[in-house]
């Protein structure tokens, strides 16, 4: 006889959650990763609501990953800055479009290496470049703790509550995953999706909802949602993501992944779940990469997403490492771009505009026509001598390409639709905006406005140079701020700044009486400065900090900076020919010195004295470039005590640089180095030569 078999009993509440998440997690990333769904869409929904319903009844049981955090969470009031660990730094974008542009690219990459025509060939991984928007997620413990956009590569924005709507992210890793690990890629919007997406607006528009639009192209479509601050909203937005690098991961020496080739890391990726795009392969040589790119060209129109070009990157990290940087941007990667799309349209008239740091350049307005997704009305022409080589008038019917897909501009005119009696474009010599001198230094390809603390184009740029920290210093004058100030009207040059008063200030946008006070406290504090900072603070074109220490020691006095000759200016160490004709064209505009005497009057004050005799300094004629973190003095002090006992300070090494001062995690400026012979010393080493007696 057998025993009544005991009824099973239910799981308990955390255990049924945690065996549900994983279900949904695996679930949708064969849906939405493999594409081979493994049960209907009715069962998944079923799943989904049953765990929609445990977390309502035990919120103490709430995750960040579970998927139910995917529908969005609170509408928010503005985006959270994240500072990014490892900075997400662009590539080189390679301008020939045909295929020698990725034999151009193995040419420089063989010849950093040093490897000759019998050597054999480099591989490479090549991508495809989506035109979409850049984004870091940042996974902690093996669950996604932050997403932040690209920014300004330093400094992007949270948009994490955003990012957990995209169903190809996985929102908690594999065990096997590192403790920290941010990988980067791009949020991009199919275009069938898109097309989808447009169709739901206009029938949203035709029944009368105010507010709604439709989207130009799917890129635009997902940056949109991305930046969408009702995270609601961003969920019903399809978008789609696929990886293609990291940042900032835990090392191998703490229990992180050691990878040899970026290939060996992206099917890593892969496997903890990131979408990999399929075309991905590995190349030997220039031949396979100008394969690669003319496949993908023919392919490119029947691909369900878009793409500008493709990107290739040395396979092997240690060559990666050893190729390095230059101007932030890494010699291991090239973005090469396909030929983008061109159309034909008029010139109704050419204007000149004024740029923030008083560039002048030449703009072809024009009738609207529809150019690579977008409606096009405005084109660069860049400078004079390039609207002259065009020889672009106005009533030219002219051909407009997206140059890169982004900046519009006129490649050719045709001549023969060419009305009798156009006339050719001449530059302004003087500015459109505030009527001071434009010149154009030898040389230089663009004219600009000499008027900088007078001209209202370069109103902002000029009150936030003048505010730096190594300038007058203005603590709590920002971007925003100062944006807010000029818009408004209440500041138009340096001297109002110190007129502001609480009225005026209470008047701005979240502007608190304790932020106004703090303002006026701080320009109240910058009253008091020294000359070097004044003349930094003026934001003469060519003169750094090091150049205006210089004349303010050669000197001793503004006034006879500013009435000094050419010849004279000459006479001091740092100024050659630019930087003293740079003096003059500044210091001969009457607005400009109309400026300072108003600082001047309202309180602006610093020592002066006779120049003073230049007694012989332990470091007289050496240049330093200091790189790392070092153990006591930031890189602002080190710098300053540098100058201060004569030498100067480089940003980049080179043959003329005398010592290389390193610290910790001094990167590819030390291994620069190494590779001239340049001599490495530790702060140590350079504290000594500063207490040395001079020779």
């Amino acid at each position: 006889m057998f025993a009544p078999t005991e009824p099973r009993k239910a799981p308990a509440p955390a255990e049924r959650i945690a065996t549900l998440r994983d279900q949904l997690n695996e679930h949708a990333h064969r849906y939405y990763v493999l594409d081979e769904p493994a049960i209907p869409d009715a069962e998944y929904d079923r799943l989904f609501q049953e765990l929609q319903a445990l977390e309502a009844q035990h919120p103490e049981l709430a995750s960040p990953d579970s998927p139910t955090r995917r529908v969005g969470g609170k509408p928010l009031d503005q985006f959270a800055s994240v500072r990014h660990a490892v900075p997400m730094l662009s590539i080189r974008t390679e301008t020939d479009t045909e295929a020698t542009g990725a034999k151009n690219f193995d040419l420089r990459v063989r010849k950093e290496l040093g490897l000759g025509e019998g050597d054999p060939p480099v591989e490479y991984v090549a991508e495809l470049k989506f035109d979409g928007l850049a984004i870091n997620l940042r996974y902690e413990h093996g669950v996604l703790v932050q997403a932040a956009t690209r920014g300004d590569g330093e400094t992007g924005e949270d948009v994490t509550q955003n990012i957990r709507t995209i169903r190809q992210i996985p929102l908690r890793l594999p065990k096997d995953a590192p403790r920290i690990l941010e990988v980067r890629g791009e949020v991009y919007m199919r275009r069938d999706h898109f097309e989808a997406l447009n169709e739901r607006q206009r029938e949203k528009i035709a029944k009368g909802a105010k507010g709604e639009k439709t989207f130009v192209n799917p890129r635009n479509a997902a940056a949109g949602a991305v930046r969408q601050l009702d995270p609601a909203i961003a969920a019903q937005r399809p978008l789609s993501f696929f990886a293609y690098g990291v940042g900032e991961v835990t090392p191998p020496g703490e229990g992180g992944p050691d990878f040899d080739t970026h290939f060996q890391l992206l099917l890593t990726l892969r496997s903890w779940g990131f979408p990999v795009a399929a075309q991905t392969q590995t190349a030997q040589g220039a031949s396979e990469l100008i394969a690669f790119h003319e496949k993908t060209g023919r392919a490119r129109d029947q691909l369900p997403y878009d793409i500008d070009g493709v990107v290739y990157k040395v396979n092997s990290l240690a060559l990666q490492k050893k190729l390095g940087f230059v101007t932030r941007e890494p010699r291991w990667a090239v973005a090469h771009k396909y030929p983008a799309q061109e159309q034909m349209t008029k010139v109704l008239a050419i204007d000149v505009q004024v740029g923030r740091t008083g560039k002048l350049t030449p703009v072809a307005k024009l009738a609207p026509v529809f150019v690579g997704g977008v409606t096009v009305t405005n084109a660069t022409l860049h400078n004079e001598d390039e609207a002259r080589r065009k020889d672009v008038r106005i009533g030219d019917t002219v051909i407009v390409r997206r140059a890169g897909d982004v900046i519009p501009e006129v490649v050719s005119v045709l001549l023969d639709k060419r009305t009798q009696h156009a006339p050719q474009f001449t530059m302004p010599r003087t500015c459109p905006v505030c009527g001071s001198a434009a010149v154009r230094e030898e040389g230089e390809a663009d004219y600009r406005c000499t008027g900088g603390l007078f001209c209202a184009a370069q109103r902002k740029e000029a009150i936030l140079h003048y505010a730096h920290r190594r300038a007058v210093e203005i603590e709590g004058l920002g971007d925003k701020l100062v944006e807010q100030l000029v818009d408004a009207g209440v500041v138009r040059t340096l001297p109002d700044l110190y007129r502001l008063g609480l009225t005026a200030l209470a008047g701005l946008e979240r502007m608190a009486d304790k932020s106004a006070n703090n303002l006026l406290d701080a320009l109240e504090k910058s009253r008091q400065t020294t000359l070097p900072r004044f003349l930094f603070g003026l934001g003469i074109r060519h003169v750094g900090e090091a150049t205006a220490k210089e004349l303010a020691r050669h000197f001793g006095s503004l006034d006879a900076v500013m009435d000094a000759r050419e010849e004279q200016l000459l006479e001091v160490s740092d100024v050659g020919p630019i930087v003293a004709q740079s003096l003059r064209t500044f210091f001969d505009q009457p607005h400009n010195r109309e400026v300072v005497e108003q600082l001047r009057a309202c309180g602006v004050t610093w020592p002066e004295g006779k120049p003073a005799a230049r007694a012989p300094q332990p470091l007289s004629g050496k240049t330093f470039v200091i790189t790392g973190t070092l153990p006591t003095l930031s890189r602002d002090e080190a710098k300053d005590r540098v100058e201060a006992a004569g030498g100067k300070v480089a940003g980049s090494v080179s043959k003329k640089t005398d010592y290389v001062v390193a610290g910790t995690e001094a990167g590819s400026k030390l291994t620069k180095a190494q590779e001239l012979g340049v001599a490495v010393i530790d702060e140590a080493a350079l504290l000594a030569m500063l207490a040395a007696p001079a020779a």
